[in-house]
């Protein structure tokens, strides 16, 4: 049975068609505003914790409740050995890379400058999944989604973010590379189709935390650390429970159901997400350069969907069929 299951992984699946229904859609939305929220506790908790001990906080305790949801749910995780190779590379590329290369680059450069960095990701996606994948093709509307996604992103966070640029080059390219991580990781995932989705994020968190145990130690020794206050604590569990282990059985839902390009989707939205949570949450005020951002990565999401531009042509079809019928 087992060897059966085996040679079933290796066969390739026939290609599909990854498209966006209304339930991904708002799972979408709901992963932007549980990332959004990210950049959030982060900040928070990098005030009294380094940057690795955060990262073994937030997938150690994802870790830990996810693997007691599942004990609860009565399910198992797998235990062969190539399905845990699988886990520790999504691991690495998923989380290890891209929360440590991001936290330790908003040590160095503002979190607004890290965000528009961080919004490059569905342009790797893309430019990857091209160049890796046979049902994921370069397309122009999807060029040009990207390309009105990252402006609409920097519109809305500021212009004048763009001008630490000039600074802090290794902080960004930090950033970047986690960027492009993230790239590498929405094409990875793709094989673990046909796994629940609760198994695979708590399978790759899992391997991360393990990972993650001997890189705090050599490098921050936090025992050395003075002790974190409340808030860094709150922080810290608010990226666990909610920016990790909530957000990433999210994360492989969308992922299984529309695809890796579709999914990085949610990197133009988390900035959007942020937002309206400081102006419904803090009454932070809303200014027009926000809409105007705002206006702009909506129709690059539109764009990149292609939902919009088929009215568009069905309308004009229709319209013409009129014509031509009234002609005649």
């Amino acid at each position: 049975m087992v060897a059966t299951q085996s040679r079933n992984e290796h066969v390739e699946e026939a290609p599909r068609a990854n498209v966006m229904g209304r339930v991904e859609w708002v799972l979408l939305i709901c992963l932007s505003i549980l990332w959004g929220g990210s950049f959030f506790f982060s900040k928070v908790a990098l005030d009294d914790l380094p940057p690795f001990t955060i990262v073994l906080g937030r997938v150690g305790l994802a870790a830990l409740a996810l693997n007691l949801i599942l004990l609860a749910l009565g399910q198992r995780m797998p235990r062969d050995a190539r399905r845990w190779r699988a886990f520790t590379a999504m691991g690495v590329l998923n989380n290890l890379i891209p929360f440590s290369l991001i936290f330790w680059g908003q040590t160095q450069i503002a979190s607004s400058l890290a965000s528009i960095l961080n919004a490059t990701t569905p342009l790797f996606t893309v430019l990857l999944a091209h160049l890796l994948t046979a049902d994921e093709r370069l397309t122009a509307n999807k060029a040009a989604g990207v390309v009105l996604g990252i402006v609409g992103v920097t519109l809305m966070i500021g212009l004048e973010a763009l001008r630490g640029l000039s600074a802090d080059v290794i902080a960004q390219l930090a950033v970047i590379g986690a960027a492009l991580s993230y790239g590498f990781a929405g094409i990875y995932g793709r094989r673990f189709r046909g796994v629940p989705p609760l198994v695979t994020a708590t399978g790759q968190v899992t391997a991360t935390a393990v990972m993650m145990v001997p890189v705090s130690l050599l490098v921050d020794r936090p025992w050395t650390l003075a002790a974190p206050g409340l808030d860094a604590w709150g922080a810290v569990f608010g990226l666990a429970l909610l920016s990790t282990a909530l957000a990433y059985v999210i994360y492989f839902r969308i992922l299984t159901a529309a695809g890796a390009t579709n999914l990085v989707l949610v990197t133009f939205l988390i900035p959007v997400s942020a937002l309206l949570l400081g102006t419904t949450i803090l009454d932070e005020r809303l200014d027009p350069r926000h809409l105007l951002g705002m206006g702009v990565i909506a129709l690059g999401l539109a764009v990149m969907d292609g939902r919009l531009l088929r009215w568009i042509h069905a309308g004009r079809a229709t319209r013409a069929a009129r014509g031509v019928a009234a002609t005649d």
